[in-house]
């Protein structure tokens, strides 16, 4: 389903434009309303005087977004929240995100006002796929070159499938087949993730590694740059077990990411 509801986290920092525009892009090219969430949380007192420092740097992402889509005809919304302590924040976002079809969100760097947890919690609690982009580098297109990182298992169904509108029309495609080194066992039912793209018009190729944890996540990454790749697809683990992408490994992307991911679970 292409999604037709988007929303971009905002909180004043460098990389706001950035998110902005690569957001904006994704509006055009589904014909989608977009919405910027604006905030930055604050664990000081006291409150009043927090707020007063969050208005400029809202008013400024409120002036340049209205441009944007003024400029790019997109129907959008500029929503904003006040100043509160990071956990608040934390779940205003959760609950605004379930209203959407897709959640951009920048990678956590440090001295970024949400807490380094935030961006994962969001795709763990929310239940919507989201667009993770990195710290660092300009995004113009996403899901030309697409690695999708597969090990058969539910949430990395869930992310595939919410990613097929990103990657229709995909130059390349190519499908990393994960697995641990034991307990693997090839199914009877002669399912095939080439064959079920293809009936969605694309086509793609495979390849498979054993690993890991940590470890496979480095190959993803590392596969992802080989490739030239401009959109991962991947699920996303809580703290369980789980013989991959447990959340470590989830959190290790989200930290050493050097392409946009999506991530679902």
């Amino acid at each position: 389903m292409k999604p037709k509801d988007i929303l971009v986290h905002q909180d004043g920092g460098e990389r706001d434009v950035m998110l902005l525009h690569l957001a904006l892009g994704l509006a055009k090219r589904f014909e989608a309303r977009l919405t910027a969430l604006f905030f930055r949380p604050t664990g000081r007192f006291p409150l009043r005087q927090d707020e007063r420092e969050c208005d400029e740097p809202a008013e400024q992402a409120e002036r340049v977004f209205l441009a944007a889509i003024g400029q790019e005809k997109v129907e959008g919304r500029f929503w904003r929240l006040k100043c509160g302590e990071p956990g608040a924040m934390l779940a205003e976002t959760v609950f605004a995100a379930r209203f959407f079809d897709l959640v951009v969100l920048g990678q956590f760097v440090q001295g970024a006002p949400q807490p380094d947890e935030f961006v994962e919690q969001v795709i763990l609690q929310s239940g919507r796929p989201c667009l993770v982009v990195p710290a660092v580098g300009a995004y113009p297109v996403v899901g030309t070159n697409v690695l999708i990182a597969w090990n058969g298992g539910r949430e990395a169904a869930r992310a595939l499938h919410d990613s097929l509108a990103l990657i229709k029309g995909a130059e390349c495609v190519e499908i990393l087949r994960v697995h641990a080194n034991d307990g693997f066992t090839a199914s009877p039912v002669p399912a095939s993730l080439r064959d079920h793209l293809g009936a969605h018009g694309i086509t793609a190729i495979s390849e498979r590694l054993a690993g890991e944890d940590i470890g496979v996540m480095d190959l993803i990454l590392s596969r992802s740059f080989d490739l030239g790749a401009n959109l991962l697809v991947m699920g996303a683990h809580g703290g369980y077990h789980l013989p991959f992408l447990r959340g470590a490994g989830t959190r290790h992307i989200l930290r050493h990411m050097t392409l946009p991911v999506l991530m679902a679970c």
